[in-house]
């Protein structure tokens, strides 16, 4: 499937992501915690890059940042050439809804709709057309292995397909950058690796950049690079 390319895709060639000398402290108590500590990160376009790293090393507070959710207490992060400091918070809204995408542990459904309305939300909040719309869900479906289960509500689904509707919903509107938290960290080790390789070929064939926190060693296998969080500093694989 290859994804129309919009106006700035044709000028845009730097990397997608850059962190530089990125710190986050976070007031605890009258403490200071140190989340992240001088991050130095580039992300090529078309690239996926794990980050692994304990519970509490900061990966979920790098994804934030990368992704807008939250800002840097030094440092700059440009996302698609943009540098988010200097955006407000619409700005920084309208970055997230049309460039960036999140998945999470929690899949996040709607309960009350079906796989397909799920995936169609996003669609539906830019006001993208009804044929439009649903042929990019069908679509969606099918890249993840559910056109059959369309119509099925999430509790009808097991943990891994909830999974795979989740990535179809972030894909929805062709984000750039795909920021993905632990996306396996409720599901066995052979659901995970279905995920991870599915992401893989996401990766290839919509064109997208990812960045994945995990402490899976089946995806690890499939990124092509993998750097590690320890104490807020980074380290291995990083450019």
């Amino acid at each position: 499937m290859n994804r129309p390319r919009r106006g700035h895709d044709l000028v845009q060639e730097g990397p997608m992501v850059q962190a530089i000398g990125v710190d986050r402290d976070f007031e605890d108590g009258g403490s200071v915690v140190h989340a992240l500590r001088a991050i130095d990160l580039t992300v090529a376009r078309g690239e996926l890059v794990a980050v692994r790293g304990r519970s509490g090393s900061g990966k979920t507070t790098l994804l934030n940042v990368l992704g807008g959710l939250d800002r840097p207490t030094a440092g700059r992060v440009l996302v698609d050439g943009v540098d988010i400091a200097g955006l407000d918070e619409a700005g920084v809204v309208d970055l997230r809804r049309s460039s960036v995408a999140y998945i999470f542990q929690a899949f996040g459904l709607v309960p009350i709709l079906s796989a397909a309305e799920n995936v169609e939300v996003p669609l539906r909040l830019v006001r993208t057309e009804g044929l439009e719309r649903d042929r990019r869900v069908y679509d969606l479906l099918d890249l993840v292995g559910l056109a059959e289960r369309a119509r099925h509500r999430p509790y009808e689904l097991s943990g891994g397909e909830q999974q795979r509707v989740a990535i179809a919903r972030a894909l929805a509107n062709r984000p750039k950058l795909l920021l993905a938290d632990e996306p396996t960290g409720q599901l066995d080790s052979e659901t995970g690796h279905t995920i991870m390789s599915l992401l893989r070929t996401i990766v290839r064939t919509e064109g997208v950049t990812a960045v994945v926190a995990t402490h899976d060693p089946a995806m690890l296998d499939v990124a092509d690079r993998v750097v590690e969080l320890r104490d807020g500093r980074l380290s291995g694989g990083a450019r």
